[in-house]
């Protein structure tokens, strides 16, 4: 009997020592995770002045590490460009591209509680820092899910790659712009492309199948210059007013859409007004007693794929800026005209039924991992994946953040490390799904279906 205490007094203590010694592996891979990505968000990548040249040795270092392959693409000298492979056992099938991007926005340093570069974890387990939801996080994650992955000794038979684009806060222009029109895309055979999506303050993790373009529209009046005092007929300033109150109309009507619950943000028309340039400048001020010859006013319309772009711009010549009122207007002043339809004259929509099987596969892939998808929604604005999009391609926006605020370009942007672990696994069941997947196998005329 004494001998059979002592024997059970061993094992139990054995066991206390296993449970400790496995609670201090997983505290300590935990851990080593959220710093990889503190580490990243500690880079300084924000725009209009990126390190870029630090923020792509750190993501080599990481594919490094796990034994991916890796290029440095540069379509624009000091932009970089990473492409990493995960090689497939079937090189004929189409590849998975998931893609982030490295650049972020400006932060006001004096309107955060802590560093927007210091990547401050608070006792609640927040991590703060630019660039934590928009969108560092994805990109990181993505590595560490094909770690995990790896780790387990899974092997995918579709090949994965990742890429890690520059410039996407300024329009992408010299980034994945650039990249779908290179000869090293087209080798890829992409068949369906991850990207960005936005937080979601329920439980319910958001998911993208467009997205609207943006359209930077300027307007222009003219009209006669004179003395203050006088009451000119179609002023320059007169005209452009009537020009915003009509804008203004038309955005109430869209707003009123989305107050109703009858469409969602990303189903309607935006338009804001985001500058207005008139007057005679002076050292202290303005001219007042001169009516200006000219008036400008800027506004940034996002246009969803589901809208009648002719229409709109019908909208514009006739009513916004009609010549009768001696208006003129310019599309795409600081970008070209974002397009609506792809290459095909579609609207660029990705298909979120049976028809689709990789939006099928991803629904399936975050049950598995024990989340949940809301409703399907249009993008507010724009991300990369309007280039991938504009080719026909399947693209999906999809950032795994619930119970989070949504932050992106706001000050105090922080992501919580149990979402950010949690969103791992996440990918882990998705990359697995997708890089698994055998029955799908399309040919390039095809891809405008999917």
């Amino acid at each position: 009997m004494e001998l059979s205490c002592r024997t059970i007094l061993y094992f139990i203590s054995l066991l206390l020592l296993f449970l400790s010694s496995s609670s201090s592996t997983a505290s300590s891979s935990s851990s080593s995770i959220i710093s990889r990505f503190q580490e990243y968000l500690q880079i300084n990548t924000a725009q209009p002045s990126p390190q870029y040249a630090e923020s792509a040795d750190f993501i080599l270092s990481q594919a490094k590490s796990i034994a991916l392959e890796a290029q440095t693409l540069e379509f624009v000298e000091g932009k970089p460009l990473i492409l990493l492979k995960w090689p497939g056992s079937d090189p004929s099938l189409p590849t998975i591209l998931l893609n982030s991007h490295t650049d972020v926005v400006a932060a006001e340093h004096d309107k955060w509680s802590h560093h927007p570069f210091s990547a401050h974890l608070d006792q609640h387990g927040n991590i703060y820092a630019r660039g934590s939801q928009d969108m560092k996080c994805v990109g990181i994650q993505y590595l560490e899910a094909i770690r995990k992955l790896k780790a387990s000794g899974f092997q995918p038979l579709r090949s994965v790659y990742l890429s890690f684009v520059p410039d996407e806060e300024i329009g992408g222009h010299d980034g994945a712009g650039k990249f779908v029109d290179s000869d090293v895309f087209k080798s890829l055979n992409v068949g369906i492309l991850l990207d960005e999506g936005l937080a979601s303050t329920s439980e319910k993790y958001r998911a993208f199948y467009a997205e609207r373009g943006p359209w930077w529209l300027v307007i222009k009046a003219t009209g006669q210059p004179g003395h203050g005092s006088r009451l000119y007929d179609n002023s320059a300033m007169e005209n452009l007013l009537k020009s915003i109150e009509s804008v203004r109309r038309f955005r109430a009507s869209q707003l009123d859409l989305v107050k109703a619950g009858l469409k969602a943000e990303g189903e309607v028309v935006s338009v804001n007004m985001v500058f207005l340039k008139a007057g005679t400048p002076t050292p202290t001020g303005f001219v007042m007693n001169v009516q200006p010859s000219e008036a400008q006013a800027g506004f940034d319309i996002r246009v969803p794929p589901t809208a009648d772009p002719e229409s709109l711009e019908r909208r514009i010549t006739e009513e916004w800026a009609p010549a009768s009122r001696n208006m003129t207007f310019e599309l795409g002043q600081f970008k070209q005209k974002a397009s609506v339809r792809d290459k095909f004259g579609k609207p660029m929509l990705t298909a979120t039924d049976s028809s689709n099987p990789w939006w099928t596969l991803l629904n399936e892939a975050v049950r598995k991992a024990n989340g949940k998808l809301g409703k399907p929604e249009i993008f507010p604005a724009a991300t990369d994946a309007r280039y991938y999009r504009e080719l026909g391609l399947p693209a999906i926006g999809f950032s795994p953040m619930a119970n989070t605020p949504i932050l992106l370009h706001d000050h105090n942007e922080f992501l919580n490390q149990d979402e950010y672990l949690k969103g791992i696994d996440v990918y882990v069941s998705i990359i697995k799904a997708y890089a698994s997947y055998v029955e799908h196998t399309r040919k390039e005329g095809s891809r405008d279906e999917l």
